[in-house]
């Protein structure tokens, strides 16, 4: 396996100063490496990391490297058309992507499509890429090609990276820095025993969802009520809006999270511009991409509250405990929608957290069947 401070000292050779990208769970080892060192940028989304990139390119001619994981490639690609591209501003950078699904490996229903077509993609778009080798000597040797190939066409270069590529590095940063002692579980279990029964329930992708599905069982609450977002990161929100221009007899709830919220944070201009009475937003907020290394977003740096209220919706409620949540929540459901309630927390898991045991397929078809009960 590779040392993930041997890559970065490779790329220090290169002259790379600057990198950044959106956590993976595969990358997420060099991720925290790099982190610590204090040498990288988390983005909002993979397609805002390139072009923060190219600035950088533009301000100092320099090559930086971005890491995303390969199921947030979509979001890459119109700068990697229109911006990067050698027929456009022509742009180098190297982008190393985390490829889940890799043909020939396990892995979850949404990983396995991305996977499977991850290197078409990248022939269709005639972006050169080579697979990242977990021996030292080889590496040295793709690196070289990959800067020799950036410096004489200026345009991206890609490093797929296979599952188990990289040693282990303890993220040493510290992502609560506030003194919350809410846990996520904590906060999904008291909500989920607040959910009427009709009330209808959209998941952000991560652990979140994953919880959501434990608690249901524990509580033989069946899991009809609640559509898992797996995948899809950031777009949660929107989902929990379609159903609710249609819904509007029933309440909607959207349980988000603050790396999801950050990535597509537009969401929240249509969900005010719209005003569904029925909308019930819930963030779970614990500062961090915890689901894929633990490292920061900007979540502890930003009013949700005040974002939301500025974008249209009625009201927001923010949250530290479970005292406080029990007593704002009927405040919060008894508002006219959209409002927000922003739930700060801390990170943590429970290290035997399942995975829900229903595929994405049969989740949809009870939830549209509990969807059609009015």
């Amino acid at each position: 396996m590779l040392k993930p401070a041997f890559l970065y000292e490779q790329l220090e050779k290169q002259d790379v100063e600057f990198m950044l990208g959106v956590p993976d769970s595969l990358l997420k080892h060099f991720g925290s490496y790099a982190f610590d060192k204090g040498n990288t940028l988390i983005a909002a989304n993979e397609g805002g990391a390139l072009a923060i990139a190219s600035g950088y390119h533009l301000a100092t001619g320099k090559i930086p490297l971005i890491y995303l994981q390969n199921s947030g490639f979509g979001n890459i690609v119109n700068p990697l058309t229109s911006l990067t591209d050698e027929e456009v501003y022509s742009i180098p950078a190297l982008i190393m992507v985390g490829w889940r699904g890799k043909p020939g490996t396990n892995d979850e229903p949404q990983h396995l499509k991305p996977g499977r077509t991850q290197e078409e993609q990248l022939k269709a778009l005639d972006l050169p890429y080579t697979i990242l080798s977990s021996d030292e000597q080889q590496v040295e040797k793709q690196l070289g090609t990959a800067f020799d190939t950036m410096r004489k066409k200026s345009s991206p270069y890609v490093l797929l990276v296979p599952p188990d590529t990289f040693e282990k590095h303890a993220f040493q940063g510290d992502s609560n820095t506030h003194s919350y002692s809410l846990k996520r579980e904590e906060a999904l279990e008291q909500l989920v025993q607040k959910f009427g029964e009709k009330d209808i329930i959209v998941s952000t992708t991560g652990k979140t969802s994953r919880e959501l599905f434990e608690l249901r069982k524990k509580h033989g609450l069946g899991h009809h009520r609640d559509f898992l977002t797996v995948g899809s990161m950031g777009h949660a929100s929107q989902i929990a809006l379609g159903i609710a221009l249609e819904k509007n007899n029933r309440r909607v709830f959207c349980i988000d999270g603050d790396g999801a919220m950050i990535m597509h944070m537009g969401a929240l201009a249509i969900i005010g511009e719209q005003q569904p009475s029925n909308y019930y937003h819930i963030l779970i907020n614990n500062g961090a991409h915890e689901s894929v290394g633990g490292q920061p977003t900007a979540g502890f740096h930003i009013d949700f509250g005040k974002v939301a209220e500025g974008c249209g919706y009625k009201q927001s409620f923010r949250v530290s405990d479970l005292s406080s949540l029990n007593n704002k929540f009927d405040e919060f459901v008894n508002a006219e929608g959209p409002v927000l309630l922003e739930i700060m927390t801390k990170t943590g898991a429970r290290s035997d957290l399942g995975r829900p045991t229903l595929s994405p397929t049969e989740n949809k078809k009870n939830f549209m069947q509990f969807l059609s009960e009015d």
